[in-house]
């Protein structure tokens, strides 16, 4: 990569914090991992304080570590009763009245400090004494309007042993021989969208003189981050389609044709139009890059599937990669199923435009794992199904025209870029997601792919009716969940039961079985105390034993060997099992028609998406299905608002909403850091989506124009900022 020239007073930023700062600058290193100037300048003040007004003290929560202004209404100095040395107790009091007792050790030292009239900035855990809220021994700092007169106090992220108040004073020393840094983003964004330069943005987010001066602030490195994101998406998205591909444009009359003709359903218009987009992308000489996302039996397997065949039909090979071999073997058994006589290749009787389907898995025996080497070597496979295995760089294609990955979100890009890069020519990118994902999330994690959405289902999808089973308030409900099996069982229908947790064959948590709610009765015992979530090993054989005696039950988790989770797989598909009961290993993918019921134990465990993504293995047949959320959280908990959640909406899309509400977004955002530290602060998915969407247009237009960013290098250094340099390059030495 070649370098690139900085100006000078970017290294303002960059330079550490010891010639500044001293000896502060090591506890700022050891307690918040603050080093450069650059470090301190963009930690950010989490609050701001008005000065003129006290905090409301009847806010505050057990445990919460606090900083609040208030007024020393008492104070008492006493002997300490179990050890040398003084207390001082102090009542402090807000505007509104609200008191609270503050403790201090050596209280001797600090009583000529804190005395009744002194108003002062408190900070500290907040615990509990005899039944009251305070806090021991705080962090504390008078204030002197005479001193400093600021309108607002800003309150910095803080450890017990460096104060926010101390971080203020530091970066204030900081930004008093601070140059202005040159300003990364370009000025025809900035007058376009009315933001700050960046100097001021920097020094008003910490030091507002109106409320206005924050929210400006804020407003202007909001845009920092989300043009960083948006940039290095764009540098990667630029990077995957300036390699060429193969054109695989329709063929009429060709495989494809001929698997339309034999469909026994007609496509929904959601089906054609994203058909009709990823026929498009095929057909040029970049390659498509496209993520298809539908909520759970929306038809995305039909569109892979299409798509593969339309580049079969030019000549070359597809491949489809998933997360698990359970997975990719009933990948491979659909796709044959759906193919029928045209994925028989070289048996009598076969369609003159036949291809072939291969399985290839890590656990294949080393002849069956030779034969499907030479078949997707040789391209006798004209689709080769399977795991990781495919990146192995053993694995060879004749002419490999189509990378199918399914659940994006269990494979690394990196991972995708080992098979994209492979050969002269670049393959097409086809990523589907079982998971809908709000359009935010979309923009930000997965911005550097088109996105497609199918939102309506096929007809004939059976409804699902969800229920919350409450075992704190209902425990008889337990048996009940028994009884509602068998019944569909003996309709001639199969049940899924699934656990959070595999459990030890070895029988070494079986004391755990004993504080879970009795399977084989109606326990009155709710299982109110939280204990270890139940497992498969545990709750199969209780199950054969008691409510579900004389059925036949099958156990599947993903650590069995390979060939005995397809073993069992394959029996529940032919319905020579009832019920299986599993671990989430059938969460994506499984497709058993007669699986109507499902139970899921300790269902508060789950995530959203989760829950909704198990929800929909069943109802995929001509019966409605039912699926039944036990839990033993009591009412008005968070956990059963989620399951409440869950219950009252199939809608994938408007659960995924509210799952990113319910989750922290750092773990979305996260996902795009690949561990490195993250560069982002303010961005909110929820709350930023119009300078998200904003941002991606500006990004697509710059890297559009100078995809190497020779001409703007203050953006250059954001993406750094904002992503790693690592990944920076990464994208950087493909252009």
């Amino acid at each position: 990569m070649t370098s690139r020239n900085v100006d000078p007073t970017a290294i303002d930023m960059l330079s550490p914090l010891g010639p500044v700062l001293g000896r502060a600058a090591d506890a700022l290193a050891k307690q918040l991992d603050l080093h450069t100037i650059g470090d301190l300048v963009r930690h950010y003040p989490r609050r701001y304080v008005d000065r003129g007004k006290l905090t409301d003290i009847a806010g505050l929560e057990m445990g919460e570590h606090a900083t609040l202004v208030a007024l020393v209404e008492k104070a008492t100095l006493r002997d300490m009763r179990q050890r040398r040395g003084k207390l001082l107790n102090v009542v402090i009091r807000d505007e509104k009245g609200a008191q609270l007792d503050c403790t201090f050790f050596n209280g001797q030292k600090v009583q000529y400090v804190i005395h009744p009239g002194v108003r002062a900035v408190f900070s500290g855990k907040v615990g509990m004494f005899n039944g009251k809220l305070q806090l021991t021994h705080p962090q504390f700092d008078p204030l002197d309007e005479a001193d400093e007169i600021r309108p607002f106090i800003s309150v910095y992220p803080a450890t017990g042993k460096i104060t926010s108040q101390e971080i203020a004073r530091c970066v204030r020393q900081v930004l008093d021989v601070l140059d202005d840094p040159t300003d990364p983003l370009p000025e025809f964004l900035r007058e376009r969208e009315r933001l700050a330069d960046l100097g001021r943005a920097l020094r008003r987010i910490h030091v507002p003189e109106t409320e206005a001066d924050y929210h400006a602030a804020r407003n202007r490195l909001v845009w920092d981050e989300a043009m960083g994101v948006q940039l290095a998406l764009a540098l990667r998205r630029h990077a995957t389609v300036s390699r060429p591909a193969a054109a695989c444009p329709p063929k009429p009359g060709g495989l494809l044709d001929a698997f339309d003709a034999r469909l026994p359903f007609t496509l929904t218009a959601g089906q054609r139009e994203v058909g009709a987009e990823v026929a498009g992308d095929l057909s040029h000489e970049h390659p498509m890059n496209r993520l298809v996302q539908g909520d759970v039996g929306a038809g995305k397997t039909i569109i892979a599937l299409r798509a593969m065949l339309q580049v079969v039909d030019s000549g070359r090979q597809a491949a489809l990669l998933a997360p698990t071999e359970v997975l990719a073997a009933q990948h491979a058994r659909s796709l044959r199923s759906m193919l029928g006589p045209l994925g028989n290749a070289g048996e009598l009787g076969t369609a003159e435009q036949a291809t072939s389907v291969t399985l290839l898995t890590g656990s294949l025996g080393a002849k069956a794992k030779r034969r499907a080497l030479l078949d997707a070597q040789s391209g006798a496979a004209g689709i080769v199904v399977g795991t990781h295995a495919l990146i192995q760089d053993t694995v060879g294609f004749a002419d490999l025209g189509l990378v199918v990955v399914d659940e994006q979100h269990r494979f690394g890009v990196e991972q995708r870029d080992a098979l994209r890069g492979r050969g002269e020519l670049a393959p097409h990118m086809l990523v589907m997601t079982a998971t809908p994902i709000p359009r935010t999330v979309a923009m930000t994690v997965y911005g550097d792919l088109e996105i497609s959405a199918l939102r309506e289902l096929p007809a004939g999808r059976s409804p699902i009716s969800t229920s919350v089973v409450p075992l704190a308030e209902k425990p008889s409900w337990f048996g009940s969940v028994w009884r509602r099996v068998r019944e569909e069982v003996a309709a001639g229908h199969q049940a899924y039961v699934v656990c959070p947790r595999v459990g030890d064959a070895a029988g070494k948590d079986e004391e755990l079985v004993d504080d879970a709610p009795d399977i084989g009765a109606d326990s009155d015992d709710g299982g109110s105390a939280r204990r270890p979530p139940m497992a498969v090993l545990d709750v199969g054989p209780k199950l054969e034993e008691g409510p579900l005696q004389g059925l036949r039950i099958g156990i599947l988790h993903g650590k069995l060997p390979p060939d005995e989770k397809d073993t069992v797989m394959r029996a529940f598909e032919r319905r020579e099992l009832d019920v299986l009961v599993a671990t989430t290993v059938i969460e994506v993918g499984v497709d058993v028609p007669n699986a109507t019921a499902m139970v899921i134990l300790d269902a508060d465990r789950f995530g959203l998406s989760q829950l909704h993504q198990l929800r929909g293995r069943v109802g995929r047949g001509s019966a409605p299905g039912v699926c039944l959320l036990v839990t033993d959280m009591p009412a008005a908990t968070a956990a059963r608002e989620r399951l409440d959640a869950v219950a009252g909406t199939t809608d994938g899309f408007e659960l995924a909403r509210l799952d990113l509400e319910l989750r922290r977004e750092g773990d979305v955002l996260g996902a795009m850091q690949s561990g490195r530290r993250s560069g982002l602060r303010l961005l909110s998915l929820l709350r930023h989506e119009e300078i998200i969407s904003k941002a991606q247009v500006y990004a697509g237009h710059i890297v559009e124009e100078d995809p190497s960013l020779d001409t703007h290098p203050g953006l250059f250094a954001l993406v750094g900022e904002t992503v790693g340099d690592e990944e920076r390059a990464a994208y950087l030495d493909k252009v």
